[in-house]
């Protein structure tokens, strides 16, 4: 695989619905390449506040490429994750980011393996930025009209954002507003 076959491939994840929305109903869900742009906003939004400093360019690159094996494995359900042998989501994403992402380039690919890996603590800021842009959507859908969404409001209610202070304000106005709201 070339630069110009990895670059195409990921062109898919434009199209790829997150699949966990489409499950609960939502009819026109946002796609992988939507939530990772969201993502990088949120990250923009968030990082520079950060105490000690991050490296918000290195936070993006990782947030950029998360989902990248996604072009070619789709959007695994948290149902279809959880009914795999332990180990086996990530070592999918692990292969096909070795092909896709190292065809684009190293460091496309030493990202991705830093976020799995999730030691850095620009990798923890980034996943928690992820699992933040699920608070920011639900709160769009939920103030859409969407119902049917409670799974969801549980799973973000859990979310720990304690290691970066700008994440827990944030995380804590989504609750306050999806509160509101129920």
């Amino acid at each position: 695989m070339n630069t110009l076959s990895a670059l195409t491939s990921l062109l898919a994840l434009d199209r790829l619905p997150r699949t966990g929305w489409l499950l609960a109903g939502i009819e026109d869900p946002e796609t992988i390449a939507g939530h990772v742009i969201s993502t990088a906003h949120l990250v923009l939004g968030l990082a520079p506040a950060v105490e000690p400093p991050l490296e918000v360019d290195r936070v993006l690159a990782l947030t950029i490429v998360h989902d990248s094996p996604e072009a070619w494995t789709g959007d695994l359900p948290k149902q279809v994750s959880a009914a795999l042998p332990p180990g086996a989501k990530h070592e999918l994403e692990a292969r096909v980011a070795d092909e896709l992402l190292a065809s684009l380039s190293e460091t496309a690919r030493a990202r991705h393996s830093e976020y799995a890996a999730g030691e850095t603590r620009e990798a923890r800021f980034a996943r928690v930025c992820d699992k933040l842009q699920l608070g920011v959507r639900l709160l769009a859908y939920v103030r859409a009209g969407r119902g049917g969404l409670e799974d969801f409001i549980e799973t973000f209610r859990g979310l720990d954002c304690g290691e970066f202070e700008p994440a827990r304000a944030l995380h804590a106005e989504l609750l306050s507003a999806l509160s509101e709201l129920e």
